[in-house]
């Protein structure tokens, strides 16, 4: 079974590939480029300018190289450090700089500079080929005046340490930038923009994946401002962003543009894959190899100590089934769960939740839970997450290892080190969340 559920894993990763992703949805027939359902014809554009970021877009780039390379005028396509292409794949004139995520750095905010600068005399018969993905909202970054990069590093840093979801961290990060929140569409007007997005967040709001660069904005000042409260940060925000929020929230600094700005009239945003494509090929292969499957419909959020024992019921309830029907069976989810800082240990949110489920789980037999995410990278590690069982527990409390004081101190990663039941798949150039399989036989 273990092959089975490592076959899973592989076939949700290939899915979400971003090359494949892109080869899609984009296509060329001669002098005619196809994107979905809309068709752009190659001889009234007069340069094709290719900008990206996030854990992705490396990959997404080539993809637009292998179909675009004699057009091409230039391109910078920005990513985490690691996430570069192979030396041998040469996308010239496309540069692929890197920088710091999820806390965004110097080079970050150096080479975003680069990238306006791209975009500072774009023409009518332009097209810009905008490459999104995960990560992307940390790595294009430029502060508004007066902030500094600091100042939104520190409250990036609190945000992820408060457990605050995706879609508050961006809705802060967008009052804060001079590029997030729609104002990457408006720096590329007047040329037409293709916004190829690899989502990492449920529902796929274009106004949330890495900010919405190229998306009419939903959030206001205030609602920045609400977020920070909510997850008691408010207080200790640095002043320098205090200050600009609440200028802005007075109406003394524009707000984000909004549907129905005439800018993004020349926009075409493009999902090109998402959880639900990893989720529903893991599916598939469940199926191929014999399982019965059931995969929650729903992106599962909240808490990674809640998912836990959701997970955990889910566990007891597929152990019941397969006893009554003797038939093996699957139980699968995608989402992302956050986690809550206690302490100073190692981990990431799924090896946190496989830990906090194989608490929940002890004794139970013939199960497995692999907690995965799909960039391969869990948190601050080089693990993509972790595989336990009903004899995690016990396995690792005869070899002295106190499960509960690993989670208590946020410490998953060196438990699972320990333990043996690492998953490590390196970075995987992609990023559509995360995918959590239970298996019972």
């Amino acid at each position: 079974m273990d092959n089975t559920l490592h076959a899973i894993i592989d076939a949700a990763l290939r899915a979400a590939d971003p090359f494949t992703a892109v080869k899609n949805v984009l296509r060329r027939d001669g002098n005619l480029l196809r994107c979905g359902n809309t068709d752009y014809r190659l001889e009234t554009i007069a340069r094709v300018l290719v900008i990206g970021f996030g854990k992705g877009s490396a990959p997404m780039a080539h993809a637009v190289h292998t179909l675009l390379a004699d057009r091409i005028s230039a391109g910078v396509v920005i990513v985490k450090y690691g996430h570069t292409l192979p030396a041998e794949i040469d996308i010239s004139p496309i540069a692929v700089p890197e920088a710091g995520h999820p806390v965004p750095d110097e080079n970050g905010v150096r080479h975003t500079r680069r990238l306006i600068e791209l975009l500072a005399d774009t023409r009518p018969d332009d097209l810009v080929i905008a490459l999104i993905s995960g990560g992307g909202s940390a790595l294009l970054v430029q502060p508004v005046d007066g902030v500094s990069l600091a100042d939104v590093q520190s409250l990036t840093g609190a945000l992820l340490k408060a457990g605050a979801p995706i879609t508050a961290i961006n809705t802060v990060r967008k009052h804060l930038s001079r590029v997030k929140g729609g104002q990457l569409a408006k720096l590329a007007h007047p040329a037409r923009t293709i916004s190829l997005i690899l989502s990492d967040v449920g529902g796929d709001p274009l106004d949330i994946i890495a900010s919405g660069p190229t998306a009419p904005d939903s959030g206001t000042f205030a609602d920045a401002i609400a977020a920070l409260k909510k997850y008691g940060l408010w207080a200790d925000t640095p002043p320098a962003i205090a200050d600009y929020l609440r200028a802005g929230a007075d109406g003394h600094h524009p707000e984000t543009p909004k549907a129905g700005d005439p800018i993004f009239s020349r926009v075409q945003n493009q999902i090109i894959a998402n959880n639900r494509t990893a989720l529903d090929a893991a599916a598939e292969t469940a199926r191929a190899h014999g399982l019965s499957v059931t995969a929650h419909p729903d992106f599962v959020e909240g808490d990674v100590r809640a998912v836990a024992q959701w997970v955990a019921g889910k566990t007891r309830q597929l152990r019941q089934t397969v006893d009554a029907s003797g038939h093996p069976a699957a139980f699968l989810f995608g989402g992302e769960p956050t986690v809550t800082i206690r302490s100073d240990g190692l981990g990431g949110r799924n090896q946190e939740l496989a830990l906090a489920t194989a608490l929940k789980i002890a004794g139970i037999p013939r199960v497995r839970v692999a907690c995965v995410a799909t960039d391969g990278n869990d948190g601050p590690t080089d693990a993509a997450g972790a595989i336990v069982s009903g004899e995690t527990i016990a396995r690792a409390a005869a070899h002295g290892l106190d499960a509960a004081a690993f989670l208590q101190n946020n410490d998953s990663y060196h438990f699972f080190e320990a333990s043996g039941e690492l998953l490590k798949t390196g970075a995987t150039n992609t990023n559509v969340n995360d995918i959590v399989a239970v298996l019972a036989w």
